[in-house]
């Protein structure tokens, strides 16, 4: 089973101003004359992690970190204004102008793979390939399953800890109630809030139990970025048409394409990816049987370089 390549450095890093108040974190790793890929982290709101840089060949690769609006090391934290779709497919571009990248591979998981299904729909010529994890399409009843019904009841001891800061007669509208309270006035109500938020998604990402996840999500700096952008986008209905990724698929077929999804993922249940898949069959869909939902557990590892080799040797193919 492939395991993460070794820990790297960044050889450069930089912020880039977009539209006020927003300032962006942007770095770059491995071989500054290699093939371009760009790391779509997941939330919206989650940030960058240096494990991202590991899933790719330092001597191969040009390997593209961005932290999104308000998340990681961009700024302001967990602003929400001026933070939508729209705007995130901006900075991207924005982003591959301001590197001089001409066409990029891009790798993201459960929010980031919604991202970047979306760039790929609507600059679908700027894109080499896409490897793509946790698939999440945003629709009303993927957003519902896990803030209102469905990992509650796989979950029920956790789901405890979730609904504890709302009272029972706000708790038909969880998403709503939750809402009302990351973007309160009061500090303290905010980030109790947020790491209740976030805790839950944590604890649900993987299979087995896993400390270190849990506490990663439940960091103040990371919960309530997480949080309060989730919640924002979730309000909105991610700022996407109903089923516009699935109802786009199309646009996608020219572009080769790995789907990697855990079998017992319980933050997107698998039906998102057999949805992608049956409007995109030209992707390679894998299930996998010993998985949940997080890009660390190991047999995810092992599919998503898998599918980096794949999909590379499939673009060159093409370019040949």
């Amino acid at each position: 089973m492939l395991t993460l390549y070794p820990e790297i450095e960044p050889y450069a890093t930089h912020r880039l101003a977009v539209d006020a108040p927003h300032e962006l974190y942007l770095e770059e790793s491995g071989n500054p004359e290699g093939i371009p890929v760009i790391v779509v982290h997941g939330g919206p709101g989650g940030g960058c992690e240096d494990s991202h840089r590991r899933f790719f060949d330092a001597e191969r690769f040009r390997i593209i970190l961005l932290d999104q609006r308000g998340a990681g090391r961009s700024t302001p934290l967990a602003e929400l204004q001026g933070n939508d779709t729209n705007r995130l497919v901006e900075d991207l571009e924005t982003v591959r102008r301001f590197l001089g990248v001409d066409r990029w591979l891009l790798f993201g998981g459960s929010w980031g793979s919604t991202l970047s299904l979306v760039y790929a729909q609507r600059h679908p010529d700027r894109v080499l390939g896409l490897v793509l994890r946790g698939i999440f399409l945003c629709r009303p009843r993927d957003i519902h399953w896990f803030y209102q019904e469905g990992a509650s009841r796989v979950f029920p001891d956790y789901w405890q800890d979730f609904l504890a800061p709302i009272p029972e007669s706000e708790r038909d509208d969880l998403v709503g109630a939750y809402y009302r309270r990351l973007t309160s006035a009061n500090e303290l109500e905010q980030i109790q809030a947020a790491k209740a938020w976030s805790v839950w998604e944590g604890r649900c990402a993987t299979l087995h139990p896993n400390p270190s996840v849990v506490e990663h999500f439940g960091h103040p700096h990371v919960a309530i970025a997480l949080a309060r952008i989730e919640c924002h986008y979730f309000m909105n209905q991610a700022f996407l048409e109903p089923d516009e990724i699935v109802r786009n698929a199309s646009r996608l077929s020219d572009i080769p394409g790995v789907i990697v999804h855990g079998r017992y993922d319980m933050v997107c249940p698998m039906d998102n990816a057999l949805a992608l898949s049956n409007a995109w069959p030209e992707a390679d869909f894998q299930v996998i049987r010993d998985a949940g939902h997080s890009a660390s557990e190991p047999a995810i590892v092992d599919a998503l370089i898998r599918g980096v080799e794949s999909v590379v040797a499939r673009a060159n193919g093409e370019a040949g």
